[in-house]
């Protein structure tokens, strides 16, 4: 692994820290104010209906890339960023008066979509997500949730390959879908966009390695981590992609953050162990040891995409989420069936 490799996997490392710190803090919050978005926060049909919604919104946006309404979708996911940006900052400052830094963050994403933009939208957006997701899945929806987006996402990669042809679509829009994770201090997003226009321009089959891509999930899915470069799949690896010395950036999914951080929240919210002393946080054992199981999933995951291999990233994240959230719950003494939120069915 090269230095700026290991500084890009640190700089990643910390925004999914920042995620899922973030959505703990905002849990209580959230429980406090109602925002809960079902009845039944146990009932598992809740995660058969949010998956369903999943893999509809991909049919709606890869015919919305299909018929170019890219503008539509780029104005849906910013005003996404937005209203869930409203969520974060109504949690520290009066209902009105947090919409004035959301509507800031979505004036940003459309005037000046660099990348320090996005990833602070994205950021925003997966910790609000992730704790009104945390706070709406009781421990059973949330696994299960975990476990079949963990498969629809290696399906999507590996099989029907229809998240790379998203992912595909996405990457063109400069929106909080993908978090940006630069290689270089010097790194800009737009001054690539600029370069690759120019090119293009000059010679249509000139290689411009400024041009990028990434996977797809969430709320619009995106799942998994890709490389820099022309014709970059979903997932990391792609037809003439660079040596791993001379990328410029890596890409990572917003949902590979968020959906593991459902289940920490979820542990955080719903598990019967004992909250550790953790100034401003309710932490349990549980929704901790989760937090570093997802933690080691990225860093598989970070250390195959450097290899130059194109990954699903939902399998490694969501398993590590999955491994620590139990071995939590043991070592907190939690049954097993309690933990796998199975205990009201027995």
């Amino acid at each position: 692994m090269f230095p700026r490799e290991y500084r890009g996997v640190a700089f990643v490392v910390g925004l999914f820290l920042v995620v899922q710190v973030g959505a703990l803090a905002l849990v209580p919050e959230f429980a406090a104010s109602g925002y809960q978005a079902v009845e039944n926060p146990d009932n598992p049909a809740n995660s058969v209906l949010y998956v369903v919604a999943i893999v509809a919104m991909t049919g709606v946006m890869l015919a919305a890339f299909r018929y170019d309404f890219d503008g539509a979708i780029r104005l849906l996911i910013v005003g996404v960023s937005a209203w869930l940006s409203w969520y974060v900052f109504s949690a520290l400052v009066p209902p009105l008066a947090a919409a004035v830094p959301a509507v800031a963050v979505a004036v940003g994403l459309l005037v000046h979509p660099e990348w320090y933009v996005i990833d602070t939208a994205g950021v925003l957006m997966g910790a609000g997500a992730a704790g009104l997701f945390g706070i709406s899945f009781g421990l059973l929806p949330a696994l299960i949730l975990l476990a079949v987006l963990a498969v629809y996402d290696a399906v999507s990669v590996y099989g029907t390959e229809h998240m790379l042809s998203l992912a595909e679509g996405v990457m063109d829009l400069n929106i909080p879908v993908v978090l940006v994770i630069p290689l270089s201090v010097s790194y800009s997003l737009l001054d690539g966009e600029a370069a690759s226009d120019e090119a293009a321009g000059v010679d249509a089959d000139e290689e411009v390695d400024a041009d990028s891509e990434t996977d797809a999930e969430s709320e619009g899915d995106v799942d998994a981590a890709a490389d820099t470069s022309p014709d970059a799949d979903a997932a990391g690896e792609v037809p003439d992609s660079p040596e791993p010395g001379d990328r410029d950036a890596f890409f990572i999914g917003l949902g590979d953050a968020v959906i593991p951080t459902v289940l920490i929240a979820s542990a955080a919210t719903f598990s019967p162990a004992a909250n550790l002393a953790v100034p401003l946080l309710g932490v349990n054992l549980p929704a901790l040891l989760a937090m570093v199981g997802t933690l080691g999933g990225l860093l598989v995951l970070m250390r195959w995409v450097i290899r130059g291999r194109a990954h699903a990233g939902l399998p490694l994240l969501n398993g590590g989420a999955i491994g620590g959230y139990l071995i939590g719950s043991i070592a907190a003494g939690v049954p097993l069936l309690e933990a796998l939120g199975l205990a009201t069915f027995f």
